[in-house]
């Protein structure tokens, strides 16, 4: 038996809500690494995300880095 050590999030048109946030919170207390799809939706704009992922990484409680693969964004926890 395998231990998970990421979880899957998808941002769409509302990109980051308070519920998104506290989500990931939740998943970085038991996981080291959270990966969130942006979704079409929100945007395509790559300057975008790289604002999108500077505002979860501020609004997380843990301390993170992150690292943008496309239009995906993964949280590592420090």
């Amino acid at each position: 038996m395998t231990v998970q050590s990421e979880v899957k999030f998808q941002l769409g048109k509302n990109l980051v809500t308070p519920g998104a946030i506290k989500a990931i919170d939740n998943s970085l207390k038991t996981h080291k690494r959270v990966r969130i799809s942006v979704l079409k939706a929100a945007t395509r704009d790559r300057t975008e995300l790289k604002k999108i992922a500077e505002e979860i990484k501020s609004k997380t409680e843990k301390k993170t880095e992150y690292r943008i693969l496309g239009y995906t964004i993964i949280l590592i926890k420090q």
